[in-house]
């Protein structure tokens, strides 16, 4: 109680606000509990004279202020600081100490004017740098304004080696000189990435007999342009996985493809097979890219390829977007046999006419294992594609329905735009390079183009979800005048998407802008800059999505 009573007279007496208590402040590499820190300052710093013990005096607040008010007058130096922290805080010390540092720092003032003020031959001395401070050997350091001031006897007393607390992280010490390149490194570590997941195709692809399963894991993340000819082969069927049969298959099939150009490819001009050759032979300039697919050569190496294939397949026969399936495979081959790094710049007449000739005998192979397993999207009507196109949507309403919500407020059907991503299986949304990145996954993925690509597509739906929502004018980002939807791939066999965007160019009012301007956007997506991380990212989300709904068909169904 009697404790109680003396706290509450010593509140009372003061009239003014308590900022609060007055507490050592301490620096950040020199803990409060360093014990070699207290030792070594405590030895450098003189003991007041002890005086015997008082009973301890009352005193209020005012009298504490008044004491200790010119304490934090004391600048910026650093010893007298350290000092007041390890010593008792007393009235007599912290005026002691208060009028040594005011005296220190006018003294070095002093000094600093008289050598700021060189003599008329005397040239004023270059400041020099702090050096560096080791790691394990911590030293008082000051700054470069007060180091090339201070008397050596100062000098000699700040560099008083201080061991640093063991609390405390070593600090590495980097030259300025010496900093290297943040981009170099991670290319550096991406090459060195990329050589060791080639090494591990070589390793696979090297043995009697290649395990595809393990070949598929492999290439899931995108496979090494120098083996992904051969990879490519393999996976989509056209080569076995045994290395002893790949040369005679490999010379059964092309000799085969030759065969079937010597009994077919005179009667293109037909009355029969006139209309098919003729529309393979307007299509294919649209194709890209353009530097390539213009080139004489491998225009007639299309349209030998394509003409072929339809005659096999009279059930679907040639149908537009079959020919934009042609250009991966092509490209891939063709890069075993070039030097340019970029085939669109490859002179294709200078490459010999054997290795022109194998390479289309692959190309035609490989392109149709692909179209055996999604041929229902280019028969009459052609099925395949409406039903996918239906089970997007669907998809769609479930994992993002803002998406869909808006899109069906504003009379935007699927089937105008998804169409076409799965009639040319995204060729026309993404550049060469991406979808080549595509296909590595779909090849190696069970049912990747019939099947994942569904996923792939409700994931770069779902992409653009930002831009879909906005309110805002899409011309913009689509960088010209408001026109009607493309409708260039859908000249020839009529599907019922033509008639949906026939009829949005014929609408009027605000909600046809509307609609105009979300299949503008919807068709001509700002893909350019796209690279590989770009198309990992979305197989990836699209991984996501199959792994929740491919087995719970019931999670996207209404």
């Amino acid at each position: 109680m009697a404790s109680d009573g003396a706290r509450k007279q010593f509140w009372k007496r003061s009239n003014s606000k308590v900022p609060g208590s007055i507490q050592h402040v301490y620096g950040a590499q020199h803990p409060p509990f360093d014990p070699l820190l207290h030792g070594t300052l405590l030895k450098a710093t003189p003991k007041a004279p002890s005086t015997p013990v008082k009973a301890k005096r009352i005193s209020t607040f005012q009298e504490f202020e008044s004491n200790t008010s010119d304490a934090w007058d004391a600048g910026e130096d650093e010893d007298g600081l350290l000092a007041m922290a390890a010593e008792s805080l007393s009235s007599d010390v912290v005026m002691e100490t208060a009028n040594r540092v005011l005296r220190n720092h006018s003294q070095r003032q002093e000094r600093h004017k008289l050598q700021e003020a060189p003599g008329p031959e005397q040239k004023p001395k270059p400041v020099a740098e702090p050096p560096l401070v080791p790691s394990g050997d911590i030293r008082l350091v000051k700054s470069i304004s007060e180091s090339h001031t201070s008397c050596p006897a100062e000098s000699a007393s700040d560099t008083v080696p201080l061991q640093r607390s063991q609390s405390l992280p070593h600090s590495v010490t980097v030259a300025l000189g010496g900093t290297s390149d943040p981009s170099a490194l991670s290319s550096s570590a991406l090459s060195e990435r990329e050589a060791s997941r080639l090494d591990k195709f070589k390793q696979l692809l090297a043995g009697p007999h290649t395990d595809l399963e393990e070949l598929r894991k492999l290439s899931w993340s995108g496979i090494p342009k120098p083996v992904r000819p051969i990879t490519w082969k393999l996976l989509s069927g056209y080569l076995p996985a045994n290395v002893d049969r790949r040369p005679a298959t490999l010379q059964r099939k092309q000799k085969e493809y030759f065969a079937f150009i010597e009994h077919y490819y005179d009667s293109r001009n037909d009355d029969v097979h006139q209309d098919t050759y003729r529309q393979i032979h307007i299509d294919i300039p649209r194709m890209s890219p353009e530097a390539l697919i213009l080139q004489p050569k491998v225009t007639e190496i299309f349209e030998r390829i394509l003409f072929i294939w339809a005659i096999r397949h009279p059930a679907s026969g040639y149908v537009q977007g079959i020919n934009d399936l042609v250009t991966p495979f092509f490209v891939v081959f063709m890069c075993e046999h070039i030097e340019e790094e970029d085939v669109d710049a490859a002179d294709i007449s200078r490459v010999p006419a054997e290795v022109l000739r194998n390479v289309e005998a692959d190309t035609y192979w490989c392109m149709s294992k692909l179209l055996d397993g999604i041929q229902d999207n280019y028969t009459f009507a052609q099925p395949g594609i409406q039903m996918k196109v239906k089970m997007l949507e669907e998809l769609v309403s479930r994992i993002d329905e803002q998406v869909h919500r808006h899109l069906d407020q504003h009379e935007v059907r699927y089937l105008q735009f998804a169409f076409r991503w799965m009639n040319n299986l995204l060729m026309r949304e993404v550049p060469l390079h991406c979808t080549i990145r595509l296909w590595d996954t779909y090849q190696s993925e069970p049912e990747g183009f019939s099947h994942f690509h569904l996923y792939v597509c409700a994931a770069f739906l779902v992409r653009w979800r930002k831009e879909i929502l906005e309110e805002k004018d899409f011309q913009a980002r689509t960088g010209g005048e408001l026109q009607g939807p493309d409708t260039s791939d859908f000249s020839g066999r009529q599907h019922p998407g033509q008639t949906f965007l026939h009829l949005s160019c014929l609408l009027t009012g605000p909600s046809a802008v509307t609609l105009q301007e979300l299949l503008l956007f919807l068709q001509n997506l700002p893909t350019a800059h796209w690279g590989d991380e770009d198309i990992s990212l979305l197989l990836a989300e699209a991984y996501r999505l199959k792994f929740a709904f491919a087995d719970a068909p019931n999670h996207y169904k209404k």
